[in-house]
């Protein structure tokens, strides 16, 4: 009897999670977070650039100087104003 007590109890919370989780995705504010298609473009390309600079190292196209600095700013990228004109 305690032990379907307790397992009713947790299936009770399990869904209750997945309610939250539910609405919390669907509720306005989540559109202002990028999109999961966004986020994996992003990703992609950062994978290629990284490919990218080991294949010129490792052929000797660049030293490791530039190697490290062109990582660094993969890394941690500097976001330009949206909007802003450059040039």
């Amino acid at each position: 009897m305690i032990t379907t007590l307790i397992g009713a109890l947790l299936f009770v919370l399990l869904l209750a999670g997945l309610a939250h989780d539910t609405v919390r995705l669907l509720a306005l504010t989540a559109r202002h977070r990028p999109s999961l298609a966004r986020l994996g473009g992003r990703r992609a390309t950062a994978v290629a650039a990284e490919r990218q600079l080991a294949h010129r190292l490792l052929t000797g196209r660049i030293d490791a100087a530039t190697y490290r600095r062109r990582m660094a700013s993969l890394a941690h990228p500097t976001r330009k104003p949206h909007g802003v004109r450059h040039g």
